[in-house]
């Protein structure tokens, strides 16, 4: 099987008419015989072509056994009203060996899913130091509480999180400022067998995926944490609820640097949503005068995969979404004055992603040179679309691009031979696997095995890791502003959440120093309820936890 897929992955490199650079790649495909990650996904696809089919899966990194080293999770499809699998299908927990391989755990820590999944958010929902997982799907989703010893447990029901419909992303996030992570569950569309469409060529009798134009919209959902393991919708009556929306990616991130998190979600073929945080629970949604909501010829496109991010380095949050193909990606700039403006053909990814779908998706510094980059994932939503389009391929490549001088640019072609293979790739997790302080990504893949990527970046860059633990703010710190200084240089980060599509990462955080041997100075602004700041020295080449109040912990 290793020996095919090496074969598919060549001929798919030679379609492309890539070449391999003549340096080291940037980042470097770990094989399943290498990682022990044996895990599969099936995408149950059928001839009726039912579309949750084509949508997942997402994945994750995660420490669920607080051992300093990302352990990986996989979500999977299941048994549902159209689909029933001749073998089991389930999600996997891999715990990580610490040397370069995993083993797989998932039913000794009964993580294994069950009904049709999509995607994963991890998140310390009860500040007992131990990551639990919100699982999404189909018409079913889980909340697992990690109990601390290797397993979980299923909490869904007492948690008041039975959610029927069809939910997608999720973040976790304290909206409230109580210290306790809230969290927004991003809602598709209305579907079952009941409400399936049959789209297709009566003349060929073939039937394909149908836009999700033709289902109706639904709300999002968003549950405050009540401190005692339950948690309560909060969005009715809110204008959360009344944006129907088709919801497929969320982050959460202070827009208006308020102190607030705001939340900024990709709809599919209806506008995107930014929910403004006006506190009290009272929540504005402002996509259209901000200039998010469409494209510049405003009209609505398939909102995918986002993430949030200061790009240039002015305090501000930027937003970033990908859409479907000939719709272009777009980057926008936040004007510091409620709007935002595309930036993404200045930044050649208009052009780029013309004829591409985007999916997963992270900024992150991934050769820790302070400047923040981007990693996309992209395939085709459509396995049938290169019979009626001539341009476009349902399998299509990853792409990176690096930021130089404030502009991004695209190096996928010398990236290294994994950016020229095609993928019908989905969710991306980025996390730091092997502790080396290089970031890693981790892919899902419609119905094929995921795609682990180490990464090589050369080791002339230094870096610092921060583990943050909040005591007064939420366990993770969500919603906390770091500031570092090293070579004359200074630079800031907002630790968001959420982000890209169906996945969750690395909670910690690498802070690139450039040429600088080590850091002058760090700073953490804790969110509320603390709001305290506290600068401190940590050292380079390492993971240091900072534990709020008490300044950094070797």
């Amino acid at each position: 099987m290793h020996t095919r897929r090496a074969l598919i992955r060549m001929l798919g490199a030679v379609a492309l008419g890539h070449r391999a650079p003549a340096s080291q790649p940037l980042f470097r495909e770990v094989p399943a015989a290498r990682s022990r990650v044996q895990w599969i996904h099936d995408n149950a696809m059928s001839p009726e072509r039912y579309l949750p089919e084509t949508m997942g899966p997402g994945c994750a990194f995660l420490d669920y056994d607080n051992d300093g080293w990302m352990d990986i999770y996989l979500v999977n499809s299941g048994q549902c009203d159209f689909y029933k699998p001749r073998k089991p299908v389930r999600n996997a927990l891999y715990r990580n060996n610490r040397d370069g391989t995993f083993t797989d755990v998932t039913e000794e820590a009964g993580v294994a899913g069950g009904g049709f999944g999509m995607g994963v958010a991890v998140g310390d929902f009860d500040n007992d130091g131990n990551a639990d997982l919100f699982v999404t799907g189909y018409r079913r989703s889980i909340l697992y509480r990690n109990n601390g010893d290797g397993t979980f447990t299923d909490v869904t029901e007492k948690a008041g999180l039975s959610i029927p419909g069809w939910t997608t992303s999720a973040v976790w996030f304290d909206y409230d400022g109580d210290g306790k992570l809230d969290l927004f569950v991003c809602s598709f569309v209305e579907f079952g067998l009941d409400k399936h469409v049959y789209c297709g060529d009566n003349k060929l009798g073939r039937r394909y995926y149908c836009i999700p134009k033709v289902f109706r919209p639904t709300a999002s959902l968003l549950f405050r944490n009540n401190g005692d393991g339950t948690f309560t919708e909060v969005s009715k009556g809110t204008e959360i609820e009344k944006a129907l929306g088709k919801a497929l990616g969320a982050v959460a991130t202070d827009v208006d640097n308020d102190g607030r998190m705001d939340l900024f979600v990709a709809n599919d073929t209806v506008q995107n949503f930014l929910f403004m945080n006006r506190g009290g629970g009272r929540w504005s949604e402002t996509s259209l005068s901000a200039e998010v909501a469409y494209s510049r010829d405003g009209k609505a496109r398939s909102g995918m995969g986002v993430d949030a991010v200061d790009l240039d380095g002015d305090g501000w949050q930027d937003l970033f979404v990908a859409n479907v193909d000939r719709e272009m990606f777009s980057l926008y700039r936040n004007n510091r004055d409620g709007t935002f403006s595309d930036v993404a053909q200045a930044h050649g990814i208009a052009q780029a992603t013309r004829l591409l779908s985007g999916w997963g998706l992270k900024f992150f510094d991934y050769d820790n040179d302070g400047a923040v980059d981007l990693f996309l994932a992209n395939g085709h939503p459509d396995d049938m679309i290169e019979m009626y389009s001539s341009q476009v391929k349902y399998r299509e490549p990853l792409l990176l691009f690096r930021q130089e001088d404030g502009k991004l640019r695209n190096i996928s072609t010398t990236a290294g031979p994994a950016f020229g293979v095609p993928l019908a790739a989905r969710g991306l997790a980025v996390g730091d696997f092997n502790n080396d302080g290089r970031l890693d990504v981790l892919i899902g893949v419609n119905g094929a095995a995921p795609l682990l990527l180490e990464n090589q970046t050369g080791a002339g860059n230094a870096w610092l890791g921060l583990r943050l633990r909040g005591v007064g703010c939420n366990r993770d710190a969500v919603g906390a502003r770091i500031s570092w200084s090293a070579g004359g240089v200074t630079r800031s980060r907002l630790k968001t959440n959420g982000g890209s599509y169906l996945s969750s990462h690395d909670p910690r955080e690498v802070l690139g120093l450039g040429r600088a041997p080590k850091a002058d100075w760090v700073e953490i602004r804790w969110p509320a309820p603390s709001m305290r700041v506290e600068r401190f020295q940590a050292p380079a080449g390492r993971y240091t936890t900072v534990v709020e109040g008490k300044g950094s912990v070797q």
